[in-house]
């Protein structure tokens, strides 16, 4: 029996170079230059479905916003036909015993409306629709806008109300109920911008309106592009952050 010499083991750690020979550096090189392809892509996909980068949270296709009635703050009959109306509308569900969202998003959006030129604001308008008939009473109504601006205020009565609000997927309930007087709502905090054609091209979430000037952005581009060849798509507004949201708390 003789002796045979060790022989060194066989190393199981990986070359510097990979199977192929290539560098581990090259590989690296080539993964940062896919993982860049793949997010330009996205980019590139993002700008040709919406050329303007919108602040507020964009349709992917232009939906045609639902005509609705009801009486406005001067006690008049109110019709609202967006595919004839020939104006762009921020349009919100709100109401005048809010203790603090719907009071801030009227002074913002009258900033944004106050930030864009005479010319502008005439073809601009803020609305807002109750979600407490039962105690917005018209006179109210004209007390609350005016007092924030020029907003307009909506009152539908029930059940046109709810028809009208699942229209533009928003919600809406009572809440903290103490009497039949006394009560908060929890409903929806988004805002939905309606263009001259009558279609939903943006949401903005509530938390978004202190930005008034990217705000201002999305509403001056809708104001000046020209509407798109054929009849808007009729389905169901975006589902995204903030528009569907409650949450208006004593």
């Amino acid at each position: 029996m003789t002796d045979q010499s060790a022989q060194p083991a066989a190393s199981t750690a990986e070359s510097p170079k990979d199977v192929a020979g290539r560098p581990w550096y090259v590989s690296a090189i080539l993964a940062v230059c896919a993982i860049t392809l793949v997010l330009g892509g996205a980019w590139i996909f993002a700008r040709i479905r919406s050329p303007f980068p919108f602040y507020g949270t964009a349709y992917d296709t232009p939906v045609q916003a639902a005509a609705f009635a009801g009486t406005d703050q001067d006690g008049r009959a109110f019709a609202f036909s967006p595919a004839t109306d020939g104006r762009v509308t921020a349009l919100f569900f709100g109401f005048t015993h809010c203790p603090n969202i719907c009071p801030l998003s009227l002074a913002y959006l009258d900033k944004v409306r106050l930030s864009l030129t005479p010319a502008e604001q005439a073809r601009f308008r803020v609305l807002l629709v109750s979600v407490d008939p039962a105690r917005d009473t018209t006179e109210r109504l004209r007390e609350y806008v005016t007092f924030f601006g020029k907003a307009q205020g909506v009152r539908i009565p029930e059940p046109a109300l709810s028809r009208v609000a699942r229209d533009y997927g928003a919600s809406y309930e009572k809440a903290d109920i103490k009497s039949a007087s006394e009560y908060q709502i929890n409903h929806t905090t988004a805002t939905y911008l309606i263009d001259a054609a009558g279609r939903l091209r943006v949401i903005w979430d509530y938390t978004q309106l202190p930005q008034i000037e990217r705000v201002a952005a999305d509403v001056r581009y809708v104001l000046g592009s020209a509407a798109q060849a054929g009849t808007p798509n009729r389905a169901e507004p975006l589902a995204q952050a903030g528009a569907h949201q409650t949450g208006e708390q004593p």
